[in-house]
């Protein structure tokens, strides 16, 4: 399967902001140091996880999209990593592409569907920790369409957060899927049916 790059530059024109590079800055509260995570239950902080996703355009353009403000819970075993679980579930209604137009047209029947299915979820199956990755196989559901999806997470960083003092862990993870497993629109190849995600997840305990 052919896979795509999500390019910065597009992810900044929907965000409709300058181009930052994205890195950890000396002093945060946060950082790549598994001695930080305690374990235990976390939910998802909405404000600060993204599903972005990415196509291939006709074999032109490589563009993207965000969903933003899902839910969930992690159960985050630190003795026995492989032994976690994730749930998250994502609000349709929330996509963005930075085209308003694009946006109505992927809402309706013939692609997401949102009046009928207005969410998405994910629940893992198994995750085989390593080091501070872990390969993590689920069941995606999109328009009560159920496949298995394997993404590939990375540790991101841990700490408290200094407004709450609460505990907070963030991952990233990518991995891919194919529109046409989940009814999801026409015209492939033309428009590629391989679509990349990046989740960029946040939890706070």
């Amino acid at each position: 399967m052919k896979k795509y790059l999500i390019p910065a530059a597009a992810l900044v024109a929907i965000a409709g902001g300058s181009m930052v590079i994205a890195q950890a800055p000396t002093g945060v509260p946060g950082a790549k140091d598994v001695a930080k995570v305690s374990g235990g239950s976390y939910k998802v902080d909405g404000g600060h996880t993204q599903v972005v996703f990415a196509y291939d355009h006709m074999g032109f353009t490589n563009n993207v999209g965000i969903f933003a403000e899902p839910t969930g819970t992690l159960t985050l075993d630190k003795a026995n990593p492989s032994a976690s679980t994730v749930s998250i579930e994502i609000p349709i209604a929330n996509l963005k592409t930075g085209v308003t137009k694009l946006d109505e047209h992927l809402l309706k029947a013939d692609f997401f569907d949102v009046a009928k299915f207005p969410t998405a979820k994910f629940v893992s199956t198994s995750v085989k920790a390593e080091g501070t990755g872990a390969t993590i196989t689920g069941n995606l559901t999109i328009k009560d369409i159920t496949k298995p999806v394997t993404l590939d997470a990375e540790f991101y960083g841990a700490g408290a957060n200094p407004m709450n003092k609460q505990e907070n862990v963030g991952f990233v993870a990518t991995g891919s899927i194919k529109r046409s497993d989940f009814g999801l629109g026409y015209a492939v190849p033309v428009v590629g049916d391989a679509v990349e995600l990046k989740i960029i997840a946040g939890f706070q305990k």
